[in-house]
This record gives C-alpha cells, sequence and structure tokens, in this order.
C-alpha cells in the first residue's frame, strides 16, 4: 500500500507528491518548491518517516512544477524523468517562468531519463505506467499504477475542470483525445492533480463537463 503527501508549493499552489511504500522508498512527483520555507517542509517530513527517495518524476515541463529540481538534485541527488517531448520547455524553464512575470538566477539539474508512452517507473515493490496525455502541453504524461488504482494527472485533469490549452503547445483538441483515454481508468481510479484536490474519475465522469466515455 502507499501513502501520498501532498505538499502545495509556489504562487500558483502547485502539488508536489511524495509517494512512498512499505519499503519506505519513496517518490517525488512534481517538485515545485519556491524557497527555504517548502523545501525545509519536504525535507523534514521525508525526515520524519525515514524516507528514502530513490525517483523523482514530472508531469509536464512547466516552471511550476519543475522549479524544485535543483532542491531535488542537491539534497537528494535525483536527476528527474520527464517526457521527451517537454525535455526542451524544461531547459528553458526561466523563459517560461520569465513569461509569468518570475525572475529565477539558478539552473535546473539535467535530465536523467526520458520517457515515452507505455514506459515504467518504479520504486520500492511499486510500478507506475506511463501515459502520454498531450494537450495541456506535448509532453504532457500522467503516472498510473493498477495495483493501487491510483493516477498522477498533472494539468491534464482536475477536479471539476482541466488544464489550460492555450499555452505554447497546448492543444484543445488533443487533450479532449487524452481525456477520452484516461476515462478508460477504473471509476475508483484515485486522481491525484497538479492543482487542487483529489478526485477519482468516477467522480470527474460525473460531473465534468469535459469529460464522457
Amino acid at each position: 500500500m502507499i501513502n501520498i503527501k501532498t505538499v502545495q508549493c509556489n504562487m500558483l499552489d502547485e502539488n508536489c507528491y511524495i509517494v512512498n511504500d512499505e519499503t519506505k522508498e519513496c517518490m517525488i512527483v512534481d517538485c515545485g518548491a519556491m524557497g527555504i520555507f517548502e523545501e525545509t517542509f519536504i525535507k523534514d517530513y521525508i525526515k520524519e518517516k525515514g524516507l528514502k527517495p530513490v525517483l523523482y518524476v514530472l508531469t509536464h515541463g512547466h516552471f511550476d512544477h519543475i522549479m524544485g529540481s535543483k532542491f531535488v538534485k542537491d539534497v537528494y541527488g535525483l536527476q528527474p524523468v520527464i517526457s521527451d517531448r517537454d525535455a526542451e520547455m524544461y531547459k528553458n524553464f526561466k523563459q517560461d517562468a520569465r513569461s509569468f512575470g518570475l525572475e529565477v538566477d539558478y539552473d535546473l539539474p539535467v535530465i536523467g531519463r526520458c520517457v515515452n508512452d507505455g514506459d515504467e517507473v518504479k520504486f520500492g515493490s511499486h510500478t507506475f505506467k506511463v501515459i502520454h496525455t498531450p494537450g495541456h502541453s506535448q509532453g504532457s504524461v500522467v503516472y498510473y499504477c493498477a495495483e493501487e488504482d491510483v493516477a498522477f494527472t498533472g494539468d491534464t485533469l482536475f477536479r471539476g475542470s482541466i488544464g489550460r490549452t492555450d499555452l505554447p503547445g497546448g492543444s484543445m483538441f488533443q487533450i479532449i483525445q487524452s481525456l477520452r483515454m484516461l476515462t478508460q481508468l477504473p471509476d475508483a481510479t484515485k486522481v491525484y492533480p497538479g492543482h487542487g484536490l483529489e478526485t477519482t474519475i468516477g467522480y470527474e465522469l460525473a460531473s465534468n463537463p469535459y469529460l464522457d466515455r
């Protein structure tokens, strides 16, 4: 069984997740930590629970989801896993941040691994499948664990809504196609989005105007 801790980061209330299982190994998802307060909270939680971070994954390359990557590399020695289609965006994150009025004076670590649809990432005794879900960005992916019925959806699917498609690389047509693919997951699948509250596939099918089967 996995445990999931949500840490809201930066001025966009981005959800960073710390995911562990019985082995005490853990995966960090989308670290958008900005500043000492958020970094200290993450470090203290991991230390308090006796966890060992062994995997760091990104759902996409927008700055608010990746700006804590230097912190993760410096403290835990982990380089990010990201879709190859968002690799260039990751490398140009200062420009992305600047478009939102934020100046960043540090560089991010090099990418550790690029993934594509159908690939797998593992930590502890758990395996997550990579599902390519373009639309919010060309390289948006979902990390899905069938054993636990859990999906980390980034900015593709929110509770009651979906991610923006008006940013560079976005496409309403593509995100609708991606959402239709996600609706094939079991209704009980727990959805942990990049912003906002968790939900389930079944709840979104019943209430989210962008979803149908």
